[in-house]
């Protein structure tokens, strides 16, 4: 992938991922060839300050990052009588860099 393209992604979706990975996220979108880089860049990720709040006000976070069945029995025992909840609120921004950052490898994967 070219380099402004990839400067380009890390700009508008930086914020999304980890700061320490974002240097292997340059390595890996180098080896992405340019016809497929729509595909990367029109990737829709998950910003953690969203699922945040989420997570604050609602505690549904789960089912934003594809983690559906933790997500029901969560709500069934009552957000865990609250404590499932608060450490919810404490892990959900790693927990969304996290997920975006596996969406991000799996579509470099599909990708080449």
């Amino acid at each position: 992938m070219k380099q402004e393209l990839i400067q380009s992604f890390i700009l508008k979706n930086g914020e999304y991922f980890d700061p320490v990975l974002l240097p292997e996220i340059q390595r890996q979108l180098q080896e992405v060839s340019d016809e497929k880089a729509a595909y990367i860049l029109g990737l829709s990720l998950q910003n953690p300050t969203l699922i945040l709040v989420l997570a604050i006000l609602l505690g549904w976070e789960r089912f934003f990052l594809e983690d559906i069945a933790l997500g029901i029995v969560k709500i069934l025992t009552c957000y865990g009588l609250g404590i499932w909840w608060l450490i919810d609120i404490f892990t959900a921004v790693k927990r969304t860099r996290d997920y975006n950052f596996k969406k991000l490898s799996q579509a470099i994967l599909l990708s080449k």
